[in-house]
């Protein structure tokens, strides 16, 4: 299986690749199937959560008040206890180095490291979450800056209620990185489903309120569930837990330190984008905030899901093939792995573009979310979905550096993102409004992904020129997809009436038209990606009828 493995994975016009390359690269399709199989349902759970959520709160003052509220412990839960967060990166960069054997129980020194770093973990984020337990109205007060008293008060006890998710997602993000290192993908990408279904329990028992304090308290159950769910996971592999105090003496876990510190502030740096955006919207139509959050969920699940599908078996990869100087084999896989994902994220584009407003009517257009919250959803998913190709270099550019055990030029470049967003601020939302926010997002991962780009030439020749020819026949595809899919759009919206049913139908067809146009271009202009899938197929067709 590995060699069939490799096999895909290599295009006519690549050199031959180490013998260790090819061992570390088997499983990672498979793996990638496995875990975009299991994202899709994780992403389908968090996707009926917010139809529930829409039903229940539309976009108004309340919606506003979780959302807002909310940020703070998504800074832990989804930035630092997800992945590409700072814990699971740190924990899979050095771990993925000193456990050389993943079938039999870890080494004294090894779990000794893993109780070092949870117990750090558990103290530092314990003193946080009492912080926002005990002064939610001072920390939201800093967030929002021009809305009403009772935006205010609701944020700031939604923040109280969900202030055990600080806690709780810091650890998760140890235990998603120590399993990721044991290639144990299923429980970390489908265990943020619970998150969602302790939502849509509570609301569906509750009834919803007028407060929105039973969505936040379903947020907290979710969380207690998300982690719940991977303990036994981790103590089965060996790292049950023991509190150890040797924060000083122990050379590894200073190594982590050293890589952790700058990529947590890396990634705190990025959350401060958020709240920037926040404190510009504050200000802004009361649901503006509920409108760009939604809009922004609309677009992670599908882009979320396929970065989520590649990187996550990609980056132990990468650190593997790093700690061997295997320059080569790091080369071969980040093309692979960024030029798919472009390849997808193409086309995942032009289908936005085409059916976002009819995909946001279809599915969240009922009960207190009404048309005029889906046109606003809709223009800002249209801004936001213009980043797509730089946001997935972004984030494998970051991973690549993380391999390196370099998160200072990531840290580096966030804080002069930061610098950028508040100008693009001040400068697009007052004529734009929450959409000024959208493009400015969108300028920003133009940035990054640029800066990281350059900068990362001095770690490695990554070879742009071949991926630039790839990407230009692959954006000409997505044009020839767009037309097709606006094309069939239109006759549809002129011929046939609208309701549920021929809604699902016209959504369908129009994406189904748009693959296929985007698989014509893409095969006659020669996309190797798409070679090398359709390579794969015919070897398992040749197998079978062997």
């Amino acid at each position: 299986m590995e060699k069939e493995i490799s096999n895909t994975l290599k295009s006519n016009g690549d050199t031959a690749l180490t013998n260790n390359a090819k061992t570390e690269g088997g499983g990672l399709i498979k793996a990638a199937w496995w875990i975009a199989v299991i994202i899709l349902l994780s992403k389908i759970a968090g996707f009926l959560r917010d139809i529930v959520v829409a039903n229940y709160y539309g976009a108004g003052v309340v919606s506003d008040a979780y959302f807002y509220a909310y940020q703070i412990p998504a800074l832990v839960l989804v930035i630092l206890g997800g992945v590409g967060g700072p814990f699971h990166s740190a924990t899979v960069a050095v771990f993925s180095k000193l456990v050389d054997d993943f079938k039999n129980k870890p080494k004294a020194d090894v779990k000794k490291l893993f109780n070092t770093f949870e117990t750090a973990t558990m103290i530092m984020f314990a003193v946080l979450s009492l912080l926002c337990f005990f002064f939610p109205v001072q920390i939201m007060s800093v967030i929002i800056n021009e809305g009403s008293a009772e935006l205010l008060n609701l944020a700031a006890y939604h923040l109280k209620i969900m202030s055990p998710i600080v806690f709780i997602g810091s650890v998760m993000g140890l235990y998603y990185g120590i399993l990721v290192t044991y290639k144990k993908f299923l429980l970390p990408n489908i265990s943020p489903s619970l998150l969602s279904l302790g939502i849509i329990a509570v609301l569906f028992i509750t009834k919803g309120d007028k407060t929105g304090y039973f969505l936040a308290l379903g947020t907290t159950i979710g969380a207690i569930m998300q982690l719940l769910v991977q303990m036994p996971a981790v103590v089965k592999i060996g790292y049950s837990y023991r509190p150890s105090f040797d924060f000083f003496r122990n050379k590894n876990f200073n190594e982590i330190l050293e890589l952790l510190f700058p990529a947590f502030l890396s990634s705190t740096i990025g959350q401060l984008g958020v709240y920037v955006d926040m404190f510009f919207s504050s200000g802004l139509k009361e649901g503006s905030w509920t409108a760009y959050g939604y809009a922004n969920r609309i677009f992670q699940f599908p882009v979320g899901m396929l970065l989520t599908a590649i990187l996550v078996p990609l980056f132990p990869l990468f650190s593997r093939l790093v700690a061997k100087n295997d320059e080569e084999g790091v080369r071969h896989y980040f093309q692979k792995g960024v030029g798919t994902l472009i390849f997808a994220g193409t086309y995942l584009m032009t289908v936005i573009f085409v059916i976002r407003t009819d995909a946001i009517r279809l599915a969240l257009e009922r009960g207190a979310f009404d048309h005029e919250a889906t046109i606003v959803v809709s223009e800002i998913l249209f801004y936001i979905t213009l980043s797509i190709i730089p946001y997935v270099f972004r984030d494998s550019a970051t991973r690549l550096f993380y391999s390196f055990n370099d998160s200072k030029t990531p840290f580096l470049i966030a804080i002069a993102c930061i610098l950028l967003k508040c100008v693009l601020n001040l400068i697009l939302v007052k004529p734009f409004g929450i959409n000024g926010i959208a493009l400015s997002t969108t300028f920003v991962t133009l940035f990054n992904a640029t800066t990281l780009g350059i900068l990362l030439r001095k770690k490695i020749k990554i070879g742009y020129t071949r991926l630039l020819s790839n990407v230009y026949k692959i954006l000409i595809s997505g044009v020839a997809a767009y037309l097709a899919g606006y094309l069939v759009n239109l006759g549809f919206s002129r011929f046939i009436e609208w309701n549920f049913i021929t809604g699902i139908i016209q959504l369908a067809v129009v994406s189904f038209v748009m693959l296929v146009v985007y698989g014509f271009c893409a095969y006659f202009t020669k996309i190797e990606y798409l070679n090398d899938l359709i390579e794969r197929i015919r070897e398992k067709v040749q197998k079978r009828q062997a």
